[in-house]
């Protein structure tokens, strides 16, 4: 992922999703389209999570794409574990700075407000290592 991989380095792992892609289960919340601004960089990120399993993320000059997995449920904690492969890259700098390879992978946890309008984005199930908010974007479909 762009920033929040830089963000939370300790998430990344180094092999690939394997097997199947595997759409989100239907009406699921985190499919849409999600802003996050980064004021302190003067930049903000854009992620389409679509409903087939895959995302678009714009950040600073770097487009890329990724093949994404979500369970129906969150976990008895409330969280979603997030897996994420990036499959396409653009190869330009995210708002970070970064350059993102096709191929990286990451697992976050996704916290959502009950309103499903914002989630936040953390390293492990606690809310200690978490950035957003992530703010969903009406009236665009994913």
């Amino acid at each position: 992922m762009r920033v929040p991989a830089a963000v939370l380095t300790g998430a990344l792992l180094m092999s690939p999703l394997t097997g199947a892609q595997v759409a989100p289960p239907d009406h699921h919340p985190i499919v849409g389209i999600w802003k996050l601004s980064l004021p302190d960089l003067g930049c903000s990120e854009t992620y389409r999570f679509r409903p087939d399993g895959t995302t678009l993320v714009t950040s600073a000059q770097e487009i890329s794409e990724s093949e994404y997995r979500i369970p129906a449920k969150p976990s008895a904690r409330g969280y979603y574990r997030l897996e994420d492969r990036i499959t396409k890259d653009n190869g330009k700098k995210d708002c970070a700075g970064a350059i993102m390879k096709p191929g990286t992978t990451a697992t976050n946890f996704i916290r959502f407000h009950p309103s499903n309008a914002i989630f936040l984005m953390c390293a492990d199930e606690s809310m200690e290592t978490c950035i957003g908010p992530f703010e969903r974007v009406q009236g665009e479909e994913a």
